[in-house]
């Protein structure tokens, strides 16, 4: 069997020890942090159920699901409350419910835009008659904005598509590529030329669901026990270099070296430049190229009995023209049961950037809390996790560099990259990316 370095113990690296070890192949895993698992990480806080990274995955994108049935862990599977799903999103310093229908940023209902208060009239009128755009040839990769700008009006780029994105890039739609974001959006579009056009015909010939999966699956005691259930024996260091060695290559951690046939770069786009670059140097500037932002969960846990109202809908967003501190809030024991006991109420509140004080995060999000939630009792109990620079950016021409990358990884055999830096940021695309990694490693 072939030996097999892995470098970074998040979901990436530990769903290609898995695929790997379930082929017969070890793996050396190397971790420099004390815990394995990146950004997925679950706390038990006051009684609730409180995850420091990401809450969930998309019922859409099948990796996770099949990995969580692999590990026999079907039956811990639950879905969001989807008929709870309201969104909400500030403006004119209130929040105002994002109208019914919408997908993304496209109307597939006409009453809802018409009535609703967040987008003008004049945004409405836009938006109308976008379905009387004719197609036109797929054009070259442009941001987010200027695609949704085209279709829509600059409001809809400021009140639809910037906070719906930043809960997940936390970027800027002004740098973020269309063509790695949305990609569907732009297959529609190139098709009928009106985006809301080519989304009711994919709807129309879509098969019809008698009972359509929940919008977000996730683990009943956290997305922690996925950890736990890949958690194997690591090294614990950091990956100083990497070097060919005879037809493979050695990874030196903290002053020793490991000889390898394969090299597993599961790691941060920003950490995999540096390894890679010693071997080539144009690889290097690839991964360099891939952006990464940092970011801020403050979790609050509030007695129920201290509120004067309790929230509704599954959270909120605050697009970048009415933003202070806070960039979204999602009420936990709305969207999934199981995570919140009788009598508490949970608000997940993200901030961008990793800067200030707990204590000055926490009361940031508190003041935004009293302010646009009317939760005006003191938090119970609190929670702060920080992820610098770990939340990936797609930035125009991410898809061309991305291809130049695997390019000059076939000319280097024994090498493979897998993670957020890539192919997709959510737990189901990196899962993917690892097991496609452990199945080349394996095929030879």
């Amino acid at each position: 069997m072939p030996r097999v370095v892995i470098i970074g113990g998040g979901i990436s690296g530990l769903s290609t020890a898995h695929y790997l070890a379930k082929a017969g192949a070890n793996a050396t895993l190397i971790e420099p942090r004390p815990r394995l698992g990146g950004v997925i990480q679950t706390e038990q806080i006051a009684g609730c159920t409180i995850e420091a990274g990401p809450d969930s995955f998309l019922s859409t994108k099948p990796a996770a699901l099949d990995l969580i049935r692999d590990l026999g862990m079907a039956d811990q599977v639950i879905g969001s409350n989807d008929h709870l799903r309201v969104t909400f999103v500030k403006r004119y310093g209130r929040l105002v419910q994002l109208p019914d229908g919408l997908m993304m940023m496209v109307p597939t209902k006409v009453l809802p835009l018409l009535t609703t208060p967040l987008l003008s009239l004049a945004t409405k009128v836009r938006m109308g008659l976008e379905l009387l755009r004719a197609p036109k040839p797929k054009a070259e990769d442009q941001s987010v904005a200027d695609f949704v700008r085209e279709h829509y009006g600059q409001e809809a780029v400021d009140y639809l598509a910037e906070p719906l994105l930043s809960g997940v890039y936390g970027g800027d739609p002004r740098e973020l590529s269309v063509q790695a974001v949305l990609p569907r959006f732009v297959e529609l579009a190139a098709k009928h030329g009106s985006l809301t056009r080519g989304v009711l015909a994919s709807r129309a010939q879509a098969p019809k669901q008698q009972s359509p999966a929940p919008l977000f699956r996730t683990l009943k005691a956290g997305l922690g026990d996925l950890v736990n259930a890949l958690a194997r024996p690591y090294t614990r260091g950091r990956a100083e270099t990497i070097e060919r060695s005879g037809a493979g290559y050695r990874v030196k951690v903290e002053g020793d070296w490991i000889e390898a046939d394969h090299v597993v770069l599961a790691c941060e786009g920003h950490n995999a430049a540096g390894l890679l670059g010693a071997i080539d140097g144009r690889c290097g500037e690839l991964l360099g190229s891939v952006g990464y932002n940092s970011s801020t969960i403050v979790a609050l846990v509030y007695d129920s009995r201290d509120l004067s109202r309790l929230p509704r809908g599954f959270g909120f967003l605050i697009p970048k023209k009415e933003r202070r501190r806070l960039v979204a809030c999602t009420w936990v024991g709305t969207k999934f049961a199981h995570r919140v006991p009788e009598g508490k109420v949970v608000a997940r509140c993200f901030l961008g950037g990793s800067e200030g004080s707990d204590d000055s995060v926490v009361q940031a999000a508190i003041e935004e809390l009293r302010e646009l939630a009317d939760l005006n009792a003191a938090p119970v109990a609190s929670r702060v996790s920080r992820w610098p620079n770990a939340m990936a950016q797609y930035r125009i021409g991410h898809l061309a560099r991305i291809a130049e990358l695997e390019e000059r990884l076939r000319a280097l055999p024994g090498l493979h990259v897998a993670g957020n830096a890539y192919q997709g940021i959510g737990i189901p695309d990196c899962i993917r990316m690892g097991r496609a990694a452990a199945e080349r490693i394996v095929a030879g």
